[in-house]
């Protein structure tokens, strides 16, 4: 995040969103097959649109997988359960197209002197690229403010909908925060963005609804006289999901992240197997700049990693603090990280211990910042370790 005063957008979308339905799809595909066989390989995609969801990728595994079960299953769990929506988990049609991975590709992930499917030895990265890590100091999560309560909203429009504090809610929303910042740290809230999909409703009792039940309870210490609202800005948002707008895995790779804060190699996460540094590389990238600021050594910290495919160790490692480093020069800080956190795929697998079934709750509301039990990359663990080894008390 830039010095000075400014003012920075992020957004958000619930779990009803055409694209987070694909991105809960893909992953609960991902945690079905890793829940059996924790050394498959998985890059699966899925698309959606009216009346269809069209599951696809590249799968090797020893075990099998329900698709067209896992796709009800989900769409249940989202909301889409009348058929009045347009698109409910009971009459949507499913088409599958999954081919294995490329024995090309194999050759540089599985690991070196193992079986077929890599059980033994260092596994290589499942292709090129570069990952961004970031945390700041700015919030209690380590996160940046306007992608933390873009992710509350939209998580709490989901929790009055299933609760039927809000019945007239569906599954679909967005969200959107404007905060601004002076000398670099946030002031205040000045745009609140909601756009939530509803039942024929009164537009102006919805509009209430949603700022006191929902805005307020998330945002409330940021707000002031002069923020603005806009809650469902056209006054009607009655045909959404995938009737209203197709949706595809990975599509919304930013609001996964840091909500344009920072840097974002391009790659998404979900239903990508931990071979895929696409994913593991940019949980340690955050894992590493969340414990660096956690142990007070900057008020903000960008980590990249880059990786050849087939590489077992990354070809760069880049710490960039924003000049808010405290205690130690870039060089040390770099020694440090090499020597506490582990970079190769097999090392970030095992370090973060990434081969379980724990992805469809990364899926929505964002990959960081959320303290999950499951997600080890949000640990700040190292964190005294890293402290006492700067000299710092």
């Amino acid at each position: 995040m830039r010095k000075g005063n400014f003012f920075f957008t992020s957004e958000s979308v619930t779990e009803g969103h055409p694209d987070k339905i694909c991105d809960q799809i893909s992953d609960y595909v991902l945690d079905k097959i890793l829940a059996q066989d924790k050394h498959a390989r998985v890059a699966c995609e899925t698309m959606c649109g009216a009346g269809f969801i069209l599951v696809t990728g590249e799968i090797t595994t020893s075990t099998y997988v329900d698709v067209k079960d896992v796709v009800r299953r989900v769409l249940k769990d989202v909301g889409y359960t009348k058929p009045e929506y347009g698109f409910d988990y009971k009459s949507v049609g499913v088409l599958t197209s999954i081919n294995t991975q490329s024995p090309d590709i194999a050759l540089g992930v599985n690991a070196k002197g193992a079986g077929e499917q890599g059980t033994e030895g260092e596994t290589g990265a499942g292709d090129q690229g570069m990952m961004s890590g970031y945390a700041t100091s700015e919030t209690p999560e380590l996160m940046p403010l306007p992608i933390l309560l873009a992710h509350k909203i939209t998580k709490k429009l989901a929790e009055v909908r299933k609760s039927g504090e809000l019945p007239y809610l569906r599954p679909d929303g967005k969200s959107q925060v404007t905060i601004e910042y002076k000398d670099g740290l946030p002031l205040r809230a000045d745009a609140i963005v909601v756009a939530a999909q509803h039942d024929e409703y009164d537009i102006e009792k919805l509009r209430k609804d949603i700022k006191e039940k929902v805005v307020l309870p998330v945002c409330g210490k940021w707000l002031d006289t002069r923020t603005k609202f806009f809650i469902n800005n056209t006054g009607r948002f009655i045909i959404g999901g995938p009737v209203a707008d197709s949706g595809c895995t990975g599509r919304k790779i930013i609001a996964d992240s840091y909500g344009g804060v920072g840097n974002h190699g391009g790659g998404a996460f979900s239903g990508k197997d931990p071979t895929k540094v696409d994913r593991t590389a940019a949980y340690m990238a955050r894992y590493i700049a969340k414990n660096i600021v956690a142990a007070g050594l900057a008020e903000k910290c960008e980590v990249q990693l880059a990786y050849v495919i087939g590489g077992r160790e990354p070809i760069s490692l880049m710490i960039d603090t924003f000049s808010t480093e405290k205690g130690l020069e870039n060089g040390q800080l770099l020694e440090l990280v090499k020597k506490h956190f582990a970079l190769s795929p097999s090392g970030m697998i095992k370090q973060l211990d990434l081969l379980r079934p724990i992805y469809k709750k990364t899926s929505c509301y964002g990959h960081f910042g959320r303290e999950e039990p499951e997600f080890t990359w949000e640990r700040t663990d190292k964190a005294k370790l890293l402290r006492r080894e700067a000299g710092l008390r």
